[in-house]
């Protein structure tokens, strides 16, 4: 695996940032727009995934970051839940509703894929090189 120096650099950070701009502008728009509660909730849970992601990576540490990795894993389910709720009250319509699912779909696995490879990874983070 090459070496990442950003946390912007990580797929799994892109696919994150891509759900939360795409969650952010459907809110903007509608009914949505005027359901604060949800609104509000469902933009802080998807951009919480992306953050995490980079919150772990800027600890340095292997086990820290996965800590991290499996909050932002929760933030996606948070988020998927959402979506249910924002189609039961007819904030999305039935093509929306199914392309947000499968991309906080795709955001959790490969969470949960880099999780298991850090998992067996031998390396234990920056913090621990030898400067």
């Amino acid at each position: 695996m090459a070496t990442i120096s950003k946390f912007e650099e990580l797929d799994v950070w892109q696919k994150a940032r891509d759900l939360a701009k795409r969650v952010y502008s459907l809110t903007k728009e509608g009914s949505f727009a005027k359901d604060f509660a949800l609104r509000d909730q469902i933009n802080r849970s998807s951009g919480s995934a992306m953050d995490n992601i980079a919150e772990g990576f800027g600890r340095e540490g292997k086990q820290e970051f996965i800590q991290f990795l499996a909050i932002a894993k929760g933030s996606v389910e948070e988020t998927r839940s959402q979506i249910h709720r924002a189609f039961d009250r007819s904030h999305i319509g039935e093509n929306e509703y199914q392309e947000l699912l499968k991309e906080a779909e795709e955001v959790g696995r490969k969470l949960h894929n880099f999780i298991d490879y850090l998992k067996n990874s031998d390396h234990k983070g920056n913090k621990y090189n030898k400067k």
